[in-house]
């Protein structure tokens, strides 16, 4: 079971479209994660959601991540 103290919950819209991509991304996602840390995408959703419970992270960070490994990621608030 993950904590969720003090936890902010992040929500973005990508251009993740399939597992084999969300495969490819989870090493990396999984790097920038502390054991607290929760992610995952919705890709039954149009926006293709990309949902991250963190304590640490910042928005700016997950844009870049995605961005380099050649993924649409934006903020959704």
């Amino acid at each position: 079971m993950r904590s969720q103290l003090n936890n902010t919950v992040l929500v973005f819209k990508t251009s993740v479209e399939n597992k084999e991509e969300i495969s490819r991304l989870q090493p990396i996602l999984n790097t920038v994660m502390t054991k607290n840390d929760f992610w995952n995408f919705d890709l039954e959703d149009c926006d293709n959601i990309l949902r991250i419970e963190t304590n640490h992270l910042k928005p700016e960070s997950v844009l870049g991540l995605l961005g380099m490994h050649g993924f649409y990621c934006e903020e959704l608030r």
